[in-house]
């Protein structure tokens, strides 16, 4: 059980800790169970998975001012659960919060892998149950415990990945959550930048010097990086010398991110990714210096580790299937802990964007690797983030370099329908009449891709111009080359095209609200929705299209509706007040999506689109009316810019 001294000194412990342990008697394990099913997660758990973690159990006593663990160590290896007693949670000296008898803590650096972004460290005399990693990933993987490490990863009080919880109060400097920072502003030095051929030893040298942790390598047209995570494992425990180069150990092409992108969003790719640098690249191709997930503390994130690990460990679709029968599952376990619809979109894209790379990956071990290096593109609301459980799944496929074509295009075009056929099986499914990987026209090079966007910027006219451009716009690559979306890159050029920016704007008002004068909702009248509302074509599908043309009026192709919303209204191409409406709209609108999908899931009944006004609370019908006469006026005001009638 306790590996410490028996004679009563502290001893210093693998998580940077100190702890003075007894070793619990076998015959107390039943105490140990009874007093775990009383707080969460265990109280969701199932008996077998309560005696597992009691049994697993080593108790822990610390005396007062005793540091159970350090912020800024090497990740937590336990997580604990408070028996007696109390602990204090410090960042920066301060004390954030005091947590009680059955508290969980350090469960966020566990799953994460990252450091401890705080100090937990006993108030009076204290009594722990800690449980190893092993047992706690197990039980912490358990769809039943969804709900509890939803709300101590995405609400402001987590420990997601080792950040401190907020300060609290008139000092806490409200509204500098990285969270909602763009990155360029949370970059503290400048980068140090070598070149391929400097050795490992140099560029070492230098990283220390400067005090970063990680070094940029210029390559010819991209950029490698290597971080200190890559000497330990790539240099120092591999045995390679520190004078072979640079280029031998870094990881290139490296992926990066503008410095417009808010620091939430950005954490929550470097989880996905499993990366923990971020070169941030300004509009004109250059360097501002290199964001890390320690610069990014506070922010949400996500808690798709539950799924995630079964996905990775899945060998055959047929078992990617079975995984997949979970997302129902998880979905309605977060919706029980009230996570705003946002975050619950923002999770099940991430689980998606797994699933979705290990489809590609399963798939190209079947069919065999390309000749040409490609990426999978995913388009629509999964490249949003803002997948809700009756979306569909559209892709793309990109390959890179000058290799043959009539080769190249038609081992990928059906590794696409494959894919596509996969994730269909995992319940996934495209629209029949979007874009999808399996179709030969969204399997392209870069350079052709590239042309036909330039093609759209040139002569918006074309047949199928706007539609295809609003959503190969809506794109993000999941798996493969992340080197940028090439369509999405081009359309940069945007503010130099107003003819097509004038046509977007114009497609951005084809959906009209359902508001009336006099009825003040308008429904459908006939057919088999009669009596109901559209929440997507009504509700969120003018607001995304209102986003993505005031977006790339400004030159931005960020993806997140919310992101360009604020991008738009802080480079004007929005008034700053209709953008801060249509970003409240939004939220509305697509909250009462989510919690209606999250109903007919209850009820075993296939999510869709369409409401019952009457089935509203009075007050929830006001707003929702309200959200729609706003986005309405949003319109009119656009088209009279355009003195471009909206209908």
């Amino acid at each position: 059980m306790g590996t410490d001294d028996p004679g009563g000194n502290s001893q210093v412990q693998p998580d940077g800790g100190e702890r003075r342990a007894v070793a619990a008697p076998v015959t107390a394990l039943s105490d140990v169970a009874d007093f775990l099913r009383l707080h969460a997660p265990f109280d969701a758990l199932s008996a077998a998975d309560v005696e597992l973690a009691a049994a697993s159990a080593e108790i822990e006593f610390h005396l007062a001012g005793t540091t159970i663990f350090a912020e800024g160590a090497q990740p937590v290896a336990h997580v604990r659960v408070v028996r007696n007693g109390a602990v204090e949670i410090i960042h920066s000296g301060a004390v954030l919060d005091l947590l009680g008898v059955g508290e969980l803590f350090g469960h966020g650096s566990m799953l994460s892998g990252l450091p401890a972004g705080f100090t937990a460290r006993a108030h009076e005399d204290t009594l722990c149950y800690r449980i190893g990693a092993d047992v706690a990933l197990r039980v912490l993987a358990r769809p039943e415990s969804v709900g509890f490490v939803a709300r101590s990863l995405l609400t402001s009080r987590g420990d997601a990945v080792g950040e401190p919880f907020p300060p609290r109060g008139p000092a806490s400097g409200g509204g500098r959550d990285p969270a909602h920072q763009p990155v360029g502003s949370l970059i503290r030095a400048l980068p140090v930048v070598v070149g391929p051929d400097t050795t490992i030893r140099e560029a070492a040298r230098l990283m220390n010097a400067a005090g970063a942790t990680a070094v940029c390598v210029k390559l010819a047209g991209s950029l490698g990086i290597m971080t200190d995570r890559d000497l330990r494992s790539r240099v120092v425990a591999a045995g390679v010398s520190g004078e072979e180069p640079v280029s031998a150990v870094m990881t290139a092409p490296a992926y990066t991110v503008a410095p417009d992108r808010l620091g939430g969003g950005v954490l929550l790719e470097m989880l996905d990714r499993g990366i923990r640098h971020l070169p941030v690249i300004s509009a004109r191709g250059e360097l501002i210096g290199v964001v890390a997930d320690l610069d990014l503390i506070a922010v949400e994130t996500r808690s798709s580790f539950y799924v995630r690990r079964k996905i990775d460990a899945a060998t055959s679709v047929d078992e990617l299937a079975v995984v997949s029968t979970q997302l129902t599952e998880m979905v309605l376990a977060l919706h029980e802990t009230r996570l705003a619809a946002p975050s619950i979109s923002a999770i099940y894209s991430v689980v998606l964007d797994a699933l979705t790379r290990r489809v590609v990956e399963l798939t190209v071990a079947e069919v065999g690797e390309s000749e040409a290096p490609f990426a999978w593109l995913a388009l629509g609301s999964q490249a949003r983030r803002e997948v809700v459980p009756s979306s569909d799944i559209d892709s793309a496929i990109v390959w890179y370099g000058d290799g043959d074509e009539h080769t190249i295009r038609p081992h990928l075009h059906e590794l696409g329908k494959r894919v596509v056929a996969g994730m269909a099986a995992c319940g996934l499914h495209a629209d029949q009449y979007g874009a999808a990987a399996s179709d030969l026209l969204f399997v392209r090079s870069e350079e052709s891709w590239r042309r036909v966007a330039r093609s759209w910027l040139e002569d918006p006219s074309q047949e199928k111009a706007l539609i295809l451009t609003s959503v190969l716009v809506d794109s993000r690559p999941v798996w493969g080359i992340h080197a940028g979306t090439p369509v999405a890159e081009e359309f940069c050029l945007a503010p130099n095209h107003p003819a097509l920016l004038r046509l977007l704007a114009r497609f951005a008002l084809s959906y009209r609200p359902p508001t009336g004068f006099l009825r003040g909702l308008v429904v459908e009248h006939s057919g088999e929705r009669r009596g109901q509302l559209d929440l997507k074509h009504g509700g969120v599908v003018p607001i995304v299209d209102l986003a993505r043309w005031a977006a790339m009026s400004a030159g931005v192709t960020c993806t997140s509706t919310a992101e360009r919303l604020r991008v738009a209204g802080a480079a004007g191409t929005l008034p700053a007040s209709d953008a801060h409406t249509l970003l409240e709209a939004h939220e509305l609108i697509v909250g009462l999506r989510v919690d209606h999908q999250i109903e007919q899931l209850r009820a075993g009944e296939t999510p869709d689109d369409y409401i019952d006004p009457a089935e509203l609370s009075p007050l929830t019908r006001s707003y929702l009316r309200e959200a729609f006469r706003a986005v309405a006026a949003v319109q009119k005001r656009v088209a009279a810019e355009l003195q471009a009638p909206v209908w």
